[in-house]
């Protein structure tokens, strides 16, 4: 892994190496949306056919209960344990996220409330292309039902069977066999097969983040979920701890970013080379399936001061502050998801805290955060005006109404005098 000192040019190139869609990106992507939205089920199965190679049609595009129900009882019991204890905390986590109601009067005569009710339906992507990830399956779906939602439809390329058995632990039955940009289109306008949804949450390669981020006009999304991005923080530390939480992101996506920001030239090199030798360990284990992080790097900055300012620039996914930097958490504001400590691996969080492992990416953790039951629920503000709230009130929306030119908003006052 490469060592660079962060310098003004060091900082724009990192900034940049956050892969957005490119151009032929979106161009694929948009004449996949575009074909979908224009010839519907046959779009789908044909872009199916040609990038994941299987065919389908109207009635194998679902999986059925029963596959659902072999599956469950084909997974190891342990695996089944996981997924459950999982869960658990996923839906613990996401009922403490769910907005509440209220109702007050802010001033005599005037009773506002807020009204709290689910979507009607949701589309839940879960990868499946280089890995079939039934973490993700819980992750969306989960809030999704805490919250209410009435129809959770699930897409996803080849599911395994491990996604197939959480579908039915968790009471899902519609779950569709494809992906990529075709998949988004199709949750997000409808086809002959596939119902159009309120809402499309879940992670993706840049090709489903870009058809997210074309359909978003016209059906709502979670966020821009692209590849993972991870930063470690800290002076002191193990690097073999480190270098693991980088590696155990690196490996989601060709294109994720894996960086150890530290003010330590000793222990960045250190980093550097323990990702070299547990890199060629991994290589051993498992050949094919090993990602070598090209877009990470140890960033040496000259004082904690710099290193924060960075960090919050680049708004990272995941952030690891190591004990050593521990005072500095309420400075770094910003960040998808927060791990505080040596013992707190990245990958907790990935599965089995309960917090949300869908997060923004590209920095969007500027301004946004995890997915939640917030999400799939909408809060509605209602108002009753009683003859006294009225004769308070009355002036005051006529002033404002008069001052902007709203002849009709101070009439609606008037009339009611």
């Amino acid at each position: 892994m490469r060592i660079l000192e962060l310098t003004p040019a060091a900082e724009r190139k990192l900034l940049r190496s956050r892969r957005q869609a490119d151009a032929r990106t979106q161009m694929i992507s948009a004449r996949i949306v575009a074909d979908v939205r224009k010839r519907g089920d046959a779009a789908v199965f044909a872009w199916t056919r040609k990038l994941d190679r299987v065919s389908l049609d109207a009635e194998s595009v679902w999986v059925t209960p029963e596959e659902c129900e072999d599956a469950l009882r084909a997974i190891p019991r342990g695996l089944l344990r996981a997924i459950d204890h999982a869960a658990r905390n996923i839906r613990r986590v996401a009922r403490r996220q769910r907005p509440s109601e209220w109702s007050f009067e802010p001033e005599p005569g005037v009773e506002v409330r807020q009204r709290v009710q689910a979507m009607e339906s949701a589309g839940c992507y879960i990868p499946g292309g280089r890995y079939s990830l039934v973490s993700t399956l819980l992750m969306t779906s989960i809030p999704a039902q805490v919250a209410g939602v009435k129809q959770i439809v699930v897409a996803s390329p080849k599911p395994g069977v491990a996604i197939l058995a959480a579908a039915a632990r968790l009471g899902i039955d519609r779950v569709a066999r494809i992906g990529g940009a075709q998949a988004i289109a199709a949750l997000a306008y409808g086809t002959e097969s596939i119902p159009r949804v309120d809402k499309i949450c879940g992670p993706g390669n840049r090709f489903v983040t870009s058809a997210k981020r074309l359909v978003s006009g016209d059906c709502s999304i979670d966020m821009l979920a692209g590849p993972t991005e991870a930063i470690v923080f800290g002076s002191k530390g193990d690097p073999g701890f480190i270098a693991a939480d980088l590696l155990a992101q690196a490996e989601h996506d060709p294109d994720a970013v894996s960086m150890f920001v530290t003010t330590s030239a000793k222990l960045g090199r250190a980093v550097a080379g323990e990702i070299a030798r547990q890199m060629r360990a991994l290589a051993k284990e498992n050949p094919a399936r090993t990602s070598i992080p090209r877009n990470g790097a140890v960033v040496l900055a000259k004082n904690a001061g710099a290193a924060v300012r960075f960090i919050n620039r680049f708004a990272p996914e995941h952030l690891t502050i190591l004990e050593s930097e521990a005072r500095l958490e309420p400075e770094l504001r910003s960040a998808g998801s927060i791990f505080l400590g040596r013992w707190s691996a990245q990958t907790f969080g990935d599965y089995a805290t309960g917090t949300n492992h869908v997060l923004p990416t590209a920095g969007a953790a500027r301004a946004g955060g995890g997915l939640s039951t917030a999400d799939f629920v909408n809060c509605v503000t209602v108002q009753k005006i009683s003859p006294e709230g009225f004769r308070a009130l009355a002036p005051v929306a006529r002033e404002l109404a008069e001052a902007e030119g709203l002849a009709a908003h101070a009439r609606s006052i008037e009339v009611r005098r």
